[in-house]
């Protein structure tokens, strides 16, 4: 009985919690489909009296979401691209090849880590300035071509690969690139599927360097539009709702289909043995 009373606790106490997390990207999805006067009305109304897409044509109209929505897609898609090689080639170096001082290296790059973002800031834009990309995409995607979260998460799960896997392959002729590319890389998909979503959703929602390194709309990704947004839909809350929706909603359709390969993932490429 008490392991029971236990549990049932537990679980009212995470379906209050989900409630609390779901309840404000709901809100914010019927919001987008109502008028003005059932957003401001008092008390609030749950549900719009009809669903329509009004609000998101006037906030298209009002801004162009659409060139904002294709940036967000094409800095997402090179970041991805460029980091996902970036790390499986530092993972590989670090776990396979032997050069002077890898677990020196390593741990050096990992106590990087502990660098914020917010303190590189003016290096990267003077950086960006001064090879003249400001206000370009290619400004967006450079600083983050790599990352050494994910060369540890790719390298932990390439030391569970047995060694002799690779030395096999060495005496058969294989090069450490075919020897990468043909057995590790199909090895680790899984880890690599974690990757790869985990940086999508970081580029995806990605506000500060965009705000600091863009100024022209036609540069400008979704997150950053959405900010100028708030100060062009003034007291429309219906049309802010809706550019939210926008915004939000992809990348919490990619989380619901994606999250057990995230946790998969990185739990498996966080553990050795």
């Amino acid at each position: 009985m008490r392991r029971k009373f236990a549990n049932s606790i537990a679980y009212l106490v995470l379906i209050c919690g989900a409630v609390m997390m779901v309840f404000p990207f709901l809100w914010m999805f019927l919001c987008a489909f109502k008028t003005h006067y059932e957003v401001t009305q008092y008390p609030p109304q749950f549900l719009p009296e009809q669903f329509s897409f009004e609000n998101f044509k006037k906030a298209f109209s009002m801004a162009p979401f659409l060139k904002y929505f294709v940036n967000s897609l094409v800095v997402m898609a090179a970041s991805v691209i460029c980091t996902t090689i970036t790390t499986i080639l530092g993972a590989f170096a670090f776990s396979r090849l032997r050069f002077p001082g890898p677990e020196v290296v390593f741990s050096v790059l990992l106590r990087l880590m502990m660098i914020p973002f917010e303190m590189l800031i003016i290096t990267n834009y003077t950086t960006i300035v001064d090879m003249g990309l400001y206000n370009r995409l290619p400004a967006l995607v450079l600083p983050f071509v790599s990352s050494i979260f994910y060369t540890y998460i790719l390298k932990g799960f390439f030391d569970t690969v047995p060694e002799s896997l690779y030395y096999s392959a060495r005496i058969d002729g294989a090069s450490n690139w075919r020897y990468l590319w043909r057995i590790m890389v199909p090895l680790a998909r899984p880890s690599l599927v974690t990757i790869i979503l985990l940086n999508a959703l970081s580029s995806w929602n990605s506000f500060m360097w965009p705000l600091y390194i863009t100024s022209d709309a036609a540069s400008r990704t979704l997150p950053y539009g959405l900010q100028v947004f708030t100060t062009e839909a003034g007291s429309s809350p219906e049309l802010l709702m809706a550019a939210s929706t926008v915004v939000v909603v992809p990348m919490i359709i990619l989380f619901i289909f994606a999250r057990k390969f995230i946790v998969t993932g990185v739990a498996r490429g966080g553990l050795k043995g």
